[in-house]
């Protein structure tokens, strides 16, 4: 077996099979399948994704196709957001179809099915019928009507669809055997009476297929090569192939080809809810403000909330395709936003909680427009002016009268560097009645080239201009909310899932448009909301510049020793952690380098720059050891401390290297 064919999933391999074995490489066809109740989730995306990336990778068309039989929960709404979303992510489809297209070829399918005896009419409630059916250890007992005559079932089936009979009182069954195992295959619903207006057959039809029934026949009639769904549709697949069989019977000349069921592992991802059901709950009770609130994993809400189609692809092709069910951690989805922006967003700066900084010996009446550059890790990028004047913004957390050595930002005698500007510092603070600075007084230094540890962004005074900022964090507190038997998943809403607040920009904001997406410096990436007027601009915090969820996960706890903590761990020191990390971490599979790194992140909180420094040496092959120390590194760069000669010299050897999460890490910065 060649590399190439090592290297494909499981879909691939039979597809691969298939083709060796005669199946013409044009008879290739796959589908997107969405019924159109509700809107698109990132669950969604893997489903998209492996479709559409086959058609890719294959030169196949790819149908998408609406399974809408269902009239009483789907509208058009629904249709075109789906249409939208799938656009969004960059992918075409060749045909745009519905099951609704066939309904009059299913209803002669469905005839032909009576006439050979296959199907028949059942005249029993559905409560009946549930309790003829058994359970997965006791066979199903035969419906008093399953031996029907072909010619009563006729006219009883011809009645529902000319609408004599109330809904309820006549359905179309299979008939299959009441006693297999699978209980799908004990004489399944093809059909119900049901009086709803449909989207668009409008009051053509009284009677509706079943999914089971409709879904494959399509495939079917669309002559689908390979027909792609979930692991939960595995127990459908005998049904399927049993209605295919049927029907192929009837129209081999006209369709030769039938369809071939796969099921692959959906996505789940933690701290997150899949069900559209439940997705629609959060709606109608006004948890959050429609489908595409930021805060919901529909993709309408990621792409409002700042997500990129190339963000959610990648993270698509970083889960891949695998047999078995498997949770997701959210970090991953967050890692591929935060790289992708990383590359594309210019940097701009803003004042999300500030505090007045009065610059003493700076003329009152001068200001300077200073060069800034736009985006370092892309040339094209270029430069933009930002004002400078005596009385600017900072962070409040940037300031602290009294504070130690691993404080690399703004304290009373200390000294910083003001991002694109220059090096300032703190005399005395101006405080209210209660306490709180008001304002603190500096003064200036024209000399650049002074060595400081610390850079802050900032925000002219009289220049800034003011927004309102929709900070976001994760909906639910709790990482399966859903997975709780005698709770209601509602119980683990996260009350603080959303944050609004006043900031304070820079005047080359004013102009932005909906959708634009910026880095915040040091405090994260925002894109423009929906929302947003010219009159009133409004961001919405896409993703922070690190993971900051880890830190208020609770740590799990072994009850027999959580008073029993081992005293060899308790005088670890962080930078020793970081270390034991470098060991293993290139041996680490993705998902648990992610982790690593979100660990190592925090732990840099407790790491000073005289921790790391010792260790820029480390040898060539200790590739381990050089990317968690740049990854600590990084944070302290964000935190305020000042790139040095030795600093860059390490981050630019790091470039160089061989190995590609060791050069990744090193562009990041």
């Amino acid at each position: 077996m060649s590399e190439e064919i090592k290297a494909l999933n499981f879909i691939e391999h039979i597809i691969e099979e298939d083709l060796a074995n005669g199946l013409p490489k044009e008879k290739l066809r796959f589908r997107f399948p969405p019924e159109p109740n509700g809107y698109l989730h990132i669950g969604h995306t893997k489903a998209i994704g492996i479709s559409f990336g086959l058609g890719e990778k294959y030169n196949a068309p790819v149908n998408l196709r609406f399974d809408d039989t269902n009239p009483a929960k789907e509208e058009q709404e629904y249709v075109d957001a789906i249409k939208k979303d799938i656009a969004w992510l960059g992918y075409k489809w060749e045909n745009e179809l519905y099951s609704s297209d066939y309904f009059q070829k299913l209803y002669d399918w469905a005839v032909l099915m009576i006439k050979d005896g296959k199907a028949y009419v059942d005249s029993q409630s559905s409560e009946v019928m549930a309790e003829q059916k058994g359970t997965p250890t006791q066979v199903g007992t035969n419906s008093p009507y399953r031996d029907r005559s072909v010619e009563e079932n006729l006219e009883l089936f011809e009645g529902m669809k000319a609408g004599k009979f109330p809904a309820g009182t006549h359905l179309l069954r299979a008939k299959i055997d009441m006693e297999d195992p699978n209980m799908l295959m004990r004489d399944p619903i093809m059909y119900r009476i049901m009086y709803a207006h449909h989207h668009r057959t409008g009051d053509d039809w009284c009677i509706y297929p079943m999914y089971d029934w409709t879904h494959g026949e399509s495939d079917y009639l669309e002559q689908i090569s390979h027909s792609l769904c979930s692991l939960e549709f595995k127990p459908h697949r005998k049904l399927y192939d049993w209605f295919k069989d049927n029907v192929y019977e009837y129209s081999k000349e006209n369709y030769p080809l039938a369809p071939k069921q796969l099921e692959f592992a959906r996505l789940n991802l933690s701290y997150t809810i899949m069900s559209k059901r439940k997705l629609l709950r959060l709606v109608e009770e006004g948890v959050v403000s429609g489908w595409d609130d930021p805060r919901m994993p529909t993709i309408s809400g990621l792409r409002r909330r700042g997500y990129t189609p190339n963000s959610i692809r990648k993270f698509i092709e970083k889960v891949g395709v695998a047999k078995r069910e498997n949770v997701i951690d959210v970090s991953l989805l967050e890692f591929c936003i935060r790289e992708d922006l990383n590359k594309t967003a210019n940097r701009v700066m803003a004042v999300l909680d500030p505090v007045k900084v009065v610059i003493t010996n700076y003329p009152k009446d001068k200001e300077e427009w200073l060069e800034a550059e736009n985006n370092q890790e892309d040339d094209s990028a270029g430069f933009r002016k930002v004002p400078f004047s005596r009385e600017i913004y900072i962070e409040r957390e940037d300031f602290k009268e009294e504070a130690g050595n691993k404080f690399f930002r703004l304290k009373l005698g200390g000294e910083v560097r003001l991002k694109n500007a220059y090096i300032i510092k703190a005399n005395e603070v101006r405080k209210d009645q209660n306490g709180d600075i008001l304002e603190i007084q500096c003064t200036y230094d024209e000399d650049t080239s002074k060595k400081v540890k610390g850079t802050l962004h900032w925000v002219s005074v009289k220049h800034a201009i003011t927004a309102e900022i929709r900070e976001y964090d994760r909906l639910f507190n709790d990482e399966a909310p859903d997975s709780h038997g005698e709770k209601d998943f509602m119980e683990f809403i996260n009350p603080n899932s959303l944050t609004v607040k006043t900031g304070y920009l820079e005047p080359s904001l004013a102009e932005a448009k909906v959708g634009e997406q910026f880095q915040f410096q040091r405090l994260g990436y925002f894109n423009v909301d929906d929302d947003s007027t010219p009159e009133k601009l409004v961001f919405n915090k896409t993703v922070g510049l690190r993971d900051s969820w880890s830190k208020q996960k609770p740590k799990p706890q072994n009850n027999q020793n959580q008073n029993k903590p081992n005293p060899q761990q308790q005088k670890r020191s962080a930078i020793s952690v970081i270390q034991q990390f470098g060991k293993k971490y290139t041996k680490f599979p993705e998902e648990k380098q992610l982790k690593a790194k979100a660990e190592i992140q925090v732990l840099a909180k407790d790491v000073s720059y005289d921790d790391l420094e010792p260790l820029f040496g480390t040898a060539v092959k200790k590739a381990g050891t050089r990317i968690v120390v740049l990854i600590a590194l990084k944070e302290l760069l964000k935190n305020g401390l000042e790139k040095n000669e030795a600093i860059t010299e390490f981050i630019e050897k790091a470039k160089e290297d061989k190995n590609d999460i060791l050069v990744a890490e090193a562009s990041d910065i």
